[in-house]
């Protein structure tokens, strides 16, 4: 007997098909609605090239990239709760202003990460 499955995505190969779909209607409302994102995908994009001179080896550079992606991940989920939290309530509730506050830490975090990493590859490159 096969397994039912509650989730809307179903299981088995369709499952990565329609999560796959639901990833870029993702990518699409974080372009369309955050402006948080699109500041920080055009710094990237703007980022990414520099890093193929600043990296000293293959995994210097994928350590660059990474910052990248991260400040990226951040800003997604970070986007996710404040909208998850906003679909609640746009009244100030202490728990809810609590989560939004902790997303916005994962971001700075991933922000500050970016700058120490990118800022020890541009000293190197110049000591």
């Amino acid at each position: 007997m096969t397994p039912t499955t509650n989730k809307q995505n179903g299981d088995g190969i369709q499952r990565i098909f329609k999560a796959t779909t639901c990833s870029f209607q993702g990518f699409k409302a974080a372009w369309l609605h955050e402006s948080a994102f699109r500041q920080e995908l055009v710094l990237c994009i703007l980022l990414l090239p520099f890093s193929f001179y600043l990296a000293q080896s293959r995994l210097h550079w994928l350590l660059l990239f990474a910052c990248l992606l991260f400040v990226l991940f951040a800003e997604i989920i970070n986007s996710a709760v404040e909208a998850l939290a906003d679909s609640i309530t746009l009244e100030h509730r202490v728990l809810i202003g609590r989560a939004k506050d902790l997303g916005s830490s994962g971001v700075f975090i991933a922000l500050s990460f970016l700058v120490v990493v990118w800022g020890e590859a541009i000293l190197s490159l110049f000591m």
